[in-house]
């Protein structure tokens, strides 16, 4: 059974930085794409980053150039560097695997961006 779990969350003044991680179990297959999401209270899920086999990484533009996703290849999950946090960046953030047949999803770890 294919178990995603972040942690990493927390509360952080506007400027400060998190780095969130996603522990994975039972992965036998091979990932496709992995990725952080969020949402925010009263918004959609929406993509934050993803990584591809290859190495090949999509941001949304809100955090282009100050959150980072790195991993790598095998059957780990990413890490995200969150720098110079906005308030705006608050919700509950999401890690994902991606397979050929269907995606795993994690429970989520709240960031609160806060003074």
């Amino acid at each position: 059974q294919v178990q995603l779990v972040e942690f990493g969350g927390g509360v952080v003044q506007p400027g400060g930085s998190l780095r969130l991680y996603c522990a994975a179990s039972g992965i036998n297959f091979r990932i496709n794409t992995r990725g952080w999401y969020r949402q925010a209270p009263g918004k959609e899920r929406e993509l934050v980053a993803t990584i591809t086999p290859d190495g090949r990484t999509t941001y949304a533009d809100s955090v282009e150039g100050r959150f980072t996703i790195s991993g790598d290849r095998g059957k780990t999950m990413p890490y995200l560097q969150m720098n110079g946090l906005k308030p705006e960046d608050t919700g509950v953030y999401y890690c994902k695997a991606e397979s050929q047949t269907r995606a795993y999803w994690g429970q989520g770890t709240q960031v609160t961006v806060s003074s």
